[in-house]
């Protein structure tokens, strides 16, 4: 395929000029993995084939994107546009996503636009309808965006059967991938089930740099509010920026304090998937047209939307992952010849030295990933139940479409498979003799159907692999009131009337529950309290640890640190030890009539968290009454009433193991992960036609389907299913083997004193709710005391302690003398005797 000449006088129209890469996948016969960086012309390289085919006229659905944002496939819309029109194509482009209305939805079953944009979910719902072979019979090219951020988890598992089954619908459908930001070109090419990998030209490196700041970054703490002062100079030096945060609670209160900082009352907006969709919506199109100065957003923003206007990035917190901070990079200058210009600002010590490992991989483009195995059978349940949805299959042929043409299910035995099959058919041994889980049967023919037709409206309510908290709607208090976001509802439970809370940048008061809907009233004049949500704590990835673990053990990589975390690392060593690669450093040391020991493992806040778990296990059976613990992706502190003093037979590998299965028998965390699996495989609804199962309800059930499975099916797929999920999630025991296997020397040292490294911990462990100016001095003085039997000063102001105090880690609540809630750190599911004791209270001297 060539470029037709109308094309060529359109680009040459705008003054552009087609990028090679642009051109090559024109001649691409195959499908493709095209990797070009942001601003590379990615998505009108997709789509030039299609518009150039559908430029004679075309019936029927051509063309299918798919994109794991719905705000992605509106901009998306808003860009086909304008060639559609400018050229004169005889072309309809429409999207289907969850905000699409139910008349548009409804036609396009019977009269699909020649391109249709869409997410894996709503693709997963079109393809269990019995119109999937009339819709997607002629289809002729697929284009996947943003492949990369679709991979990194179920989602792209669920988009990737969907793929299999349009392959089957449709033979000669040709597949184009496109991404930014990949590790291993070659292993996402075998993702999307064999692709030809096509490299474009990287462009110009980044302009990218941590922001100087008057005060340095607190000891402890996640909210980088110390900086409010310089990151506002810069957005008023910008044209547009976008402020980047790793959470949803913490964006919400730096938007605050942007504001009070905002003497010039530059527009300035807050992006989030809490926010109600209206919200969102406001925000994209003041950014589109230019009217915002800045917007503080999370993840919402991350992939490929293209505001020109968008001249700086601040990314506000540790980026825990290279490919992200790449990828939040490529919001600024999205064009192919302009170098990105972003800053970056830690949020507190530790966080500086992972900030310049982080760029110090940019700039050597070294990206982190890992090997995500094969394609989990959850996943695969449910696709086998929405196929029946859409018709009778037969078996045989349902496995060799879904392992030949689903990367991650390349490798599926058939054994496998088949055990799924029947786990949608019966739901297994134990539940073989209950209705409700009689879902398939199979008929003299061979094929397999629905037993009850009518279960595909249920399993069509409950499609998608995204298993979240349970959220509840906020609205305006009124008839008609102003719907705001949504809360997870155990934040929700917490409240009473009168209660504030922080939502879209506003402060509200709770007023009453009406219809699961939270209702509110603006409340602006008082602190309010914090609302909590998804995606909370991010891990540092592995490679990125491995940076961070290298930089503080070579002095001679010192250089790009700032003085005061020069000299911390260096009192550290002349005190201690400096973590290196190679050796697992830890110490044991008294404070405040209690020992701590502190372990600097560099494994992520899961793999540590479950460490501190085990361990504390074994320190309770050895006598040495563990009290509490807390972790960071950095490091693990536990308190007791005796010393370690020798840590190998805590950190026997065996023992750890042993200690594993024992504690996740009958543990939450495995039944928290068992209710995620039940929800995706189908075992459990969580929508119902005129219903809605909350939370408590769904944990409920799904509590009791767990007990009963371990007592009278131990070998049931779904927990064998769950075994996996927990041991590679949120317990993350590989990464505690891995860290084990690259540390095998142990240091353990006895000290006298709280070492440097571990003052930052011990801040972390004395968060403690402040009510007012007096407490907040004496909970300065505490800390300065403590941070000097350290060695070290904490050129300590309010606010320093405020972001030690954790206002804004994404769990805690804001210093304003409401009720205290739950401790966020500490110990997870550990028996009563285990739990920390109360954080010390400041005291007046």
């Amino acid at each position: 395929m060539k470029l037709p000449p109308d094309f060529q006088d359109w680009f040459a129209a705008r003054g552009w000029e087609p990028h090679p890469h642009q051109l090559m996948l024109l001649e691409a016969t195959g499908d493709t993995l095209l990797i070009a960086p942001t601003g590379g012309g990615k998505t009108l390289a997709g789509f030039l084939p299609s518009l150039i085919e559908l430029k004679d006229g075309w019936q029927g659905l051509h063309t299918l994107y798919v994109s794991p944002l719905k705000a992605l496939t509106a901009d998306i819309r808003r860009n086909l546009e304008r060639p559609v029109t400018e050229l004169g194509l005889p072309i309809r482009v429409e999207d289907r996503t969850g905000d699409t209305k139910s008349s548009a939805r409804q036609r396009q079953r019977t009269d699909p636009p020649q391109i249709l944009l869409t997410t894996p979910e709503s693709l997963a719902l079109m393809l269990s309808y019995p119109e999937a072979p009339q819709i997607f019979g002629n289809l002729r090219r697929v284009v996947l965006d943003e492949l990369h951020a679709i991979a990194e988890n179920k989602r792209g598992d669920q988009l990737m059967l969907g793929l299999s089954r349009l392959r089957g619908l449709a033979p000669d459908v040709q597949v184009t991938g496109l991404s930014a930001t990949v590790e291993d070109p070659a292993a996402l090419a075998r993702f999307m089930g064999g692709a030809e990998v096509l490299l474009a030209d990287p462009g110009p490196d980044p302009d990218i740099e941590m922001l100087p700041t008057a005060r340095p970054a607190p000891w402890a703490g996640g909210n980088g509010h110390y900086s409010v002062p310089e990151v506002m100079a810069q957005i008023a030096s910008a044209n547009t920026t976008i402020v980047f945060i790793n959470t949803r609670a913490q964006a919400e209160l730096y938007f605050q304090a942007l504001w009070a900082a905002n003497e010039e009352n530059l527009p300035i907006g807050l992006h989030h998937g809490s926010l109600a969709r209206e919200a969102r919506e406001r925000v994209e199109a003041a950014m589109a047209a230019g009217e915002l100065r800045a917007v503080v957003a999370t993840g919402s923003l991350d992939l490929g939307i293209d505001w020109g206007a968008v001249d700086l990035v601040i990314q506000v917190g540790a980026p825990k992952n290279v490919k992200r901070l790449v990828q939040r990079i490529g919001r600024a200058n999205h064009r192919y010849n302009a170098p990105s210009k972003a800053r970056i600002v830690p949020a507190n010590r530790f966080e500086v030295i992972e900030c310049v490992a982080a760029l110090e991989a940019v700039r050597e483009h070294d990206l982190d990933g890992g090997d995500r195995g094969p394609g989990p059978l959850d996943v695969l349940c449910q696709h086998i139940l929405l196929t029946a949805c859409a018709g009778p299959f037969d078996a045989d042929a349902l496995y060799t479409e879904v392992k030949q043409g689903a990367g991650p299910y390349a490798d599926l035995s058939r054994t496998d498979f088949d055990d799924c099959v029947q786990f949608c058919a019966t739901g297994g041994y134990a539940l073989r003799a209950y209705d409700r889980w009689q879902r398939l049967k199979q008929t003299k023919d061979g094929l397999w159907h629905l037993r009850d037709p009518r279960a595909a409206r249920d399993l069509r309510m409950n499609i998608g692999t995204i298993v979240a908290d349970e959220l509840m709607k906020v609205r305006l208090k009124g008839r008609h009131g102003t719907p705001l976001g949504e809360v997870e509802e155990g934040f929700a439970a917490t409240l009473v009337p009168g209660d504030t809370f922080l939502i879209g940048g506003k402060t509200v008061r709770y007023e009453g529950l009406r219809e699961l809907t939270l209702e509110v009233l603006p409340n602006p004049h008082k602190e309010p309290r914090i609302a909590t949500y998804n995606g909370l704590k991010l891990a540092t990835s592995t490679e990125l640890s491995h940076r961070v673990l290298s930089l503080i053990g070579d002095q001679d990589q010192w250089a790009g640190l700032p003085p005061d975390t020069r000299d911390w690392l260096a009192l550290q060593a002349q005190q201690s030890a400096l973590p290196t690669p190679g050796t697992l450093l830890s110490e044991s040391f008294r404070y405040d009539g209690r020992w701590h020991f502190a372990l600097y493992g560099f494994a992520g806040r899961n793999a540590l968290q479950t460490l501190g778990l085990l361990m504390s296990r074994q320190m309770e059976e050895a006598g040495l009454g563990p009290l509490g613990f807390l972790s960071t992706d950095y490091a693990l502190l536990i308190w007791s009433l005796e010393p370690v003093t020798d840590t190998a037979p805590l950190l026997d590998r065996e023992g750890l193991r042993a200690g594993l299965g024992d504690w996740l028998q009958g543990n939450s965390v495995m039944k928290r992960t068992f209710r995620n699996v039940a929800v995706v495989s189908g075992l459990i609804h969580r929508n119902m036609p005129g219903a809605r199962r909350t939370g408590k309800q769904a944990t409920f059930s799904s509590d009791i389907l767990y007990d009963t499975l371990r007592r009278y099916d131990p070998d049931h797929l779904l927990l064998r299913i769950t075994a996996i999920e927990a041991g590679r999630g949120l317990v993350d025991f590989g990464r505690i083997e891995e860290m084990l296997d690259r540390s095998p020397r142990l240091d353990h040292r006895m000290l006298d004193r709280v070492s440097p490294l571990a003052a930052p911990l011990m801040l972390e462990m004395g968060r403690v709710r402040i009510d007012g100016q007096a407490r907040l001095r004496l909970a300065e003085e505490e800390a300065a005391e403590m941070m000097a039997q350290a060695g070290l000063d904490l050129s300590g102001t309010t606010a320093d302690i405020a972001d030690a105090a954790g206002f804004g880690d994404g769990a805690g609540r804001a210093a304003t003398g409401q009720r205290p809630r739950k401790a966020t750190t500490g110990t997870g599911d550990m028996p009563p005797r285990f739990a920390p004791r109360p954080a010390k209270v400041p005291r007046a001297r």
